[in-house]
């Protein structure tokens, strides 16, 4: 193996959503550092930061139909009974929830929480009060999917959050989704929700640190071999 190949393995990959800023954050850097040199350095550390927001690792996903995986990277904040929003189609009685805070260091890319066919795409406008309010999962913007999978449908919601603006979502309706793959971003500071079904067991605590696509939240009745994992 060569140098190159070895530092690139070392290197965590940039989501290419990303690009646009970095190249952003990167001129205004030469700008302000041609301005005054101190202005620059803070630039540099700026565009570094961005880079890092952007980043996209690779993940080693547990695979197994009783299993739920964490959406996305964070602290849970919530984990009980909570009313889907309406546009998930998912009624009017209350589900097991986790809710799950990114903050603006953790890594944004969403991932599927189960295997299944995505039934639903819905966003909804709304406002921008901080993620980890309860509140925030009715009051701000926000993009939900519903994945049917053989335990039944999952409600995954994108809440954007006091600095996030914009809510990406890469999969559409009647795509098949993975467990662990990439289903979507949100930019600087936001939230994910999960809507399990009935017979679903949440296995996570408050204040626990979930990683996308390989901490288990939930699971159904275990039984069967040892779990299984693929990189994702």
């Amino acid at each position: 193996m060569s140098v190159v190949d070895s530092i690139r393995r070392q290197l965590t990959p940039i989501h290419p959503q990303g690009y646009v800023f970095i190249a952003a954050f990167a001129a205004a850097t030469l700008i302000l550092g041609w301005i005054w040199t101190p202005l620059g350095w803070i630039g540099l550390i700026a565009t570094l930061w961005c880079a890092y927001f952007f980043r996209d690792p690779a993940r080693v996903t547990p695979l197994g139909a009783e299993l739920v995986v964490a959406p996305a990277d964070g602290i849970v904040c919530f984990a009980g009974p909570a009313t889907p929003p309406p546009e998930l189609g998912l009624g009017a009685k209350p589900l097991q929830r986790v809710s799950i805070f990114m903050s603006v260091f953790d890594c944004h890319v969403n991932r599927a929480p189960v295997e299944g066919r995505v039934r639903r795409v819905a966003y909804h406008p709304g406002a921008f009060l901080s993620a980890d309010l309860d509140k925030a999962s009715e009051a701000n913007e926000r993009n939900g999917l519903v994945i049917e999978n053989a335990a039944g449908p999952f409600g995954i919601v994108q809440i954007a959050g006091m600095v996030a603006r914009r809510i990406v979502c890469f999969t559409q309706e009647g795509a098949h989704l993975a467990a662990g793959d990439r289903f979507g971003l949100i930019r600087f500071g936001s939230r994910v929700d999960v809507y399990l079904p009935d017979e679903a067991r949440v296995i996570v605590g408050l204040r626990a640190r979930a990683v996308a696509g390989e901490t288990v939240i939930a699971e159904f009745g275990r039984s069967g071999p040892p779990r299984q994992h693929r990189l994702s």
